[in-house]
C-alpha cells in the first residue's frame, strides 16, 4: 500500500489521531484525556486545518495548525524568549505548526516531510513557527532541512518536563 497525505477531519478522527501521538510521543492516558480537549478546542479556530498520512486506512501520522494568535497560551509562552533574541516578530503573520506526529513503525519513510510541506503549501502567511523538545533528534534534523531555523531555545513549557526550541522558516518550505 502506498502512502497517501490529505486532508483530515480531526474532530472526527482526534482518538485515531491521539493513539498515534501517544505511541510516538510517549504519552498516557491521562494526558491524551487532556490533549484531546486541547485539539478539539484548537480545530474551532479560524483558519485551523489539519492533514493525515494513511495506508489503507490506518492513520499512520498527522499535522494540523493554524495561524499564529498572539493571545493564545502558546504565544504567550513563547513571547518573552522570542523577545529576548529580536525574534518576537515571528509570531505575526506566521502558521504555527501545533503538532506533528508519525507513529514510528512509519517513520523516516518521508510521512512527517510530506504532512509538514503539504499543510504549510496552503497557509497565506509568509512564514511558519513550531515548537520541538530542545535535543538533537530527527524531528529536530527534518525541520532544519526544510529551512527552519532556531528563534530561540531553552524554552519552558509549564508542566513540560524538558525545555523546547522555537523554530521558524519561511515558506514556501525548502524541498529536499
Amino acid at each position: 500500500m502506498d502512502l497517501v497525505i490529505g486532508p483530515l477531519d480531526l474532530p472526527a478522527h482526534v482518538d485515531e489521531a491521539l493513539a498515534v501521538q501517544a505511541v510516538a510521543f510517549g504519552l498516557g492516558p491521562d494526558e491524551v484525556a487532556v490533549r484531546r480537549q486541547i485539539v478539539l478546542r484548537h480545530m474551532t479556530s479560524p483558519g485551523a486545518r489539519a492533514y493525515g498520512a494513511t495506508l489503507g486506512e490506518r492513520l499512520v501520522g498527522f499535522v494540523y495548525g493554524m495561524p499564529n494568535d498572539r493571545s493564545h497560551w502558546w504565544s504567550t509562552v513563547v513571547e518573552p524568549y522570542l523577545r529576548a533574541n529580536h525574534n518576537d516578530v515571528w509570531l505575526d503573520d506566521s502558521f504555527v505548526i501545533t503538532e506533528l506526529h508519525v507513529h514510528p513503525a512509519h517513520q523516516n519513510r518521508g510521512a512527517g516531510r510530506a504532512l509538514i510541506t503539504t499543510i504549510t503549501d496552503t497557509a497565506a502567511q509568509p512564514r511558519s513557527i513550531l515548537s520541538a523538545i530542545d535535543t538533537e533528534s530527527p524531528a529536530r534534523a527534518l525541520y532544519h532541512s526544510l529551512g527552519y531555523q532556531d528563534l530561540a531555545r531553552r524554552v519552558l513549557f509549564p508542566s513540560a518536563p524538558r525545555p523546547y526550541a522555537v523554530m521558524g522558516a519561511p515558506l514556501p518550505l525548502r524541498r529536499a
